[in-house]
């Protein structure tokens, strides 16, 4: 089967760039909008996109600070909104953000088998470790825990929820009136975990879903990060600007991955991007200059500070000078150093730093007509940089109509993407295997010992 470019779909109700909501298109209230969510879900569906994908925070960020910027102060917690967009939708999958550090495996293992199931095998997990003094505060903390604390956590988290998806065998149910047997005792397992940070007897009280079990997606990219990714995602967001960077990580996942025994093709590697489509390039450039112009300066200063962490001050700094070094962190290691580089190899202005990062925060932005984006997209994915890529559109609807209107065109022309869905569940859409249940893998090794 020919190699298919995947496309994920970043759609925050408030809009991606931080003055989205100034702009006439997109709605003042889109991240609070129920009935707005359920349009991008449909338009996202209707452009034969992969899944829907949310990130996700657990305090206020005041300001520019994250997608959107003060329109999501306030918004729906994913799995929540995508449990209620399932059902307005067919093919689409959602992949929700949730916290290894503030949650325990068991309600999030639960809840997100729970979407699987209602929405027919499409959910997948982002896994985050949360990187904001802010969230530790609202879960009895001073400070967040160190950097490597939070990975460490994640990895046996990230273990245990897996385990725990693995509770009920698929064939467990055998729901027979006549005999009055509903389930064949035999084949639901305890998980009892004990580790450095969890115990965890089990079993979990939800089923698998007709995708085995919610497809696994991280997004890190420090040294840390790198290494949860290549041994436990199965789907990869990252940030790059240039092609060289992007196939430094790519290859680095790979063989990572190959390392720890697994299969490289079934991890897809997808970095964001974030287009500015026009007919024409004048068009295009028309677009992004607008936008642009909306962004008030502290909302630019505000992102640029969460972006390195919340360590950045800038009070008495000229915007239009250039930027200051930035404290290390404990959170945000890697968009920390990403801001810089494209800082220093652009040698921007503070101005222009926070101008050019307003639409996607790191991630790749690209202005251009269909045909010039889609050969952007075409090197990367023909040159070991990319799988696919989380399409990050700057205004809603309206980008989102664009890159759907015009660059899916493109792609189907090239032989790119695909003209229809190939499966009603996420992992079949994305090209993945079903993943086999643990315990019924060890009763068949067993049984062909014997």
């Amino acid at each position: 089967m020919t190699r298919k470019i995947r496309l994920g779909a970043f759609l925050p109700g408030g809009g991606q760039h931080i003055a989205a909501w100034r702009h006439p298109d997109q709605p003042t209230d889109g991240a609070t909008s129920l009935p707005f969510h359920i349009q991008l879900a449909k338009e996202a569906e209707r452009g034969l996109f992969d899944a829907y994908f949310l990130a996700d925070g657990l305090a206020i960020a005041f300001g520019g600070g994250i997608e959107g910027g003060n329109a999501k102060v306030a918004g729906f917690e994913p799995v929540t909104l995508f449990a209620a967009l399932a059902g307005h939708t067919q093919n689409l999958g959602f992949i929700a953000t949730a916290s290894t550090t503030y949650e325990e495996p068991y309600n999030l293992a639960r809840k997100f088998a729970s979407l699987d199931l209602i929405s027919g095998g499409r959910a997948g997990w982002n896994v985050v470790t949360t990187a904001t003094e802010s969230a530790a505060h609202n879960y009895n903390l001073d400070q967040q825990h160190p950097h490597a604390h939070r990975y460490a956590r994640a990895a046996e988290h990230v273990d245990v929820v897996k385990k725990l998806w693995d509770s009920f065998e698929d064939d467990a149910f055998i729901r027979n009136r006549e005999t009055g047997v509903f389930f064949d005792a035999n084949k639901v397992h305890y998980t009892n975990h004990k580790g450095d940070h969890f115990k965890v007897k089990g079993p979990l009280n939800v089923s698998r879903s007709q995708q085995g079990h919610p497809v696994i997606v991280q997004a890190g990219q420090s040294e840390d990060g790198r290494g949860l990714a290549a041994a436990t995602a199965e789907v990869i967001f990252t940030a790059h600007q240039r092609l060289d960077t992007a196939q430094e990580f790519y290859r680095d996942i790979k063989a990572r991955a190959r390392g720890f025994g697994r299969n490289p093709d079934h991890i897809l590697v997808m970095p964001g991007v974030a287009p500015f489509v026009g007919r024409t390039e004048e068009e295009a450039r028309e677009k992004y200059d607008r936008l642009t112009s909306l962004i008030l300066e502290e909302d630019g200063i505000a992102l640029l500070n969460g972006l390195t962490g919340g360590t950045l001050d800038l009070t008495g700094y000229d915007l239009d000078g250039p930027l200051p070094p930035a404290p290390p962190t404990e959170g945000m290691k890697s968009r920390q150093v990403l801001i810089r580089q494209i800082a220093d190899q652009n040698n921007f202005t503070i101005r222009q730093l926070y101008q050019w990062v307003a639409t996607a925060r790191g991630h790749f932005t690209v202005v251009g007509t269909a045909a010039q984006i889609v050969d952007t997209l075409e090197e990367w994915f023909q040159n070991e940089a990319a799988d696919g890529f989380n399409i990050l559109p700057p205004v809603l609807p309206t980008g989102l109509t664009d890159f759907v209107d015009l660059i899916v065109p493109e792609l189907q022309r090239r032989g790119l993407f695909r003209t229809q869905y190939e499966g009603k569940t996420l992992r079949e859409n994305l090209g993945m295997p079903f993943p086999q249940n643990r315990f019924a893998l060890a009763r068949a090794a067993a049984q062909a010992a014997e």
